[in-house]
């Protein structure tokens, strides 16, 4: 194993995932990356083991697969050069890998560690959608390997149980679907924060509730600096795994504008611009996100096409909000942003949204709407931040009663002190 030198840095560009990485970037990861050479059979990645090293494999074959060395193992797939491994343990929920990685053959190989795999994500938010991008391509070949193994399995089983054809083929559909939802999920609960910022002048709760299995909502909170957070709320349309996909790309794009673009109105701005650059499905995104700061007692925010901002004073009375007109992002070079700046003084609350929760419907489809929203906390204003946010989605699935959601909820209260 070598640090790979400057002659060789035509190996990382042949790389078709750091094939869009400045010059400048490629001679840093010459630096970092370690060239290694592995004999055949070399297990590179055991499944339910912690993503600690990630490897590009340049030269040679692997074998991707599940419960290896089981009566239940299954060969998932074959992976050539250009391959990026491991990856996949980024986007579960304990950061585990998901599947075993074999070399078949002899091999040739880049060698990468988490923390340098997390610099180079925020120095290149691009190369965040590349990864992306592939992991995506990745599922939907192992989604398509299943696929065709369980129709494989049924042309097996037809001549036997004839009687159970339709039965069998509603059986394939759904296990599909809860492949789908599961991975979408684990993508959606990789990028919510684990964990509240530490201040002590502020109270936070929050909730998210996707439609079913996953959805297109997302809120973040971003350390600033000691006294300030960036708070974010974020509605993707459609759902499912493209809309967590894209999800994903918002709030990655987001993290690491909202680090160095200043004003929430040029954060996203900047995130604009990098979707509609990046965005090949046509999807757009409703965000808001504002700079929270607990020295000065001030929200500073800006607004593309989300829900307003609801803020309770200490009187127990809500305050009316300037608006002005706010376009989704994804979808114009140029949105229209509504960007405002609301004082928070002691025993003020604010409360950030997404529609799903007005939206709500029940079995008379009557919208739950505001005035319910806004009552189930009006009485309740000395709880806990994160008990205001439980009394809301049990005042709301009250009212809905049996009837299904239609829409992700997500609910983000901050109580100032």
């Amino acid at each position: 194993m070598g640090k790979i030198n400057s002659m060789d840095q035509d190996i990382i560009r042949s790389v078709s995932i750091f094939s869009s990485l400045p010059d400048e970037e490629v001679e840093r990861l010459a630096k970092t990356l370690n060239l290694k050479e592995v004999p055949q059979g070399t297990l590179l990645v055991e499944e339910d083991t912690p993503g600690v090293h990630y490897y590009i494999l340049v030269d040679g074959d692997v074998e991707v697969v599940k419960a290896l060395g089981t009566p239940d193992e299954r060969l998932l797939g074959v992976r050539g050069p250009g391959s990026f491994i491991g990856e996949m343990s980024l986007f579960s929920e304990d950061g585990r890998h998901t599947a075993s990685v074999r070399a078949k053959v002899p091999l040739q190989l880049l060698e990468l560690d988490r923390a340098d795999l997390d610099s180079l994500l925020h120095r290149q938010p691009r190369f965040a959608y590349e990864m992306i991008r592939t992991i995506s391509q990745r599922l939907e070949e192992s989604e398509h390997l299943t696929i065709l193994d369980l129709r494989q399995k049924n042309v097996e089983l037809q001549q036997a149980y004839d009687d159970l054809k339709a039965a069998q083929a509603e059986i394939i559909e759904k296990e599909k679907l809860e492949k789908e939802l599961e991975v979408a999920r684990d993508i959606q609960l990789s990028i919510l924060p684990r964990e509240f910022p530490q201040c002590p002048r502020l109270d936070f709760g929050a909730c998210i509730v996707p439609m079913a299995a996953v959805g297109g909502d997302f809120f973040d909170f971003i350390p600033l600096d000691d006294d300030r957070f960036g708070v974010a709320v974020g509605d993707v349309t459609d759902h499912g795994v493209p809309a967590a996909l894209f999800m994903a790309l918002t709030a990655t794009l987001l993290r690491v504008e909202a680090q160095r673009s200043g004003s929430p109105k040029n954060v996203l701005i900047e995130v604009n611009r990098l979707l509609l650059d990046m965005n090949e499905a046509g999807m757009f995104v409703t965000l808001l996100y504002g700079i929270l700061d607990c020295k000065k007692n001030t929200f500073h925010y800006a607004r593309a096409g989300h829900e307003l901002p609801l803020v309770m004073n200490p009187h127990g009375k809500w305050e009316n909000v300037g608006q002005a007109v706010g376009q989704p992002l994804g979808l114009f070079d140029e949105p229209l942003i509504d960007e405002q700046t609301l004082d928070l003084p002691s025993d003020s609350l604010l409360l950030l949204y997404t529609d799903g929760v007005p939206n709500a419907l029940d079995k008379q489809n009557q919208r739950f709407g505001l005035e319910n929203f806004l009552g189930a906390i009006s009485g309740e204003k000395d709880q806990p931040a994160q008990e205001l946010c439980t009394q809301v989605l049990e005042t709301m699935d009250a009212f809905r009663g049996e009837e299904d959601p239609y829409d992700d909820v997500t609910l983000v209260a901050v109580k100032i002190r």
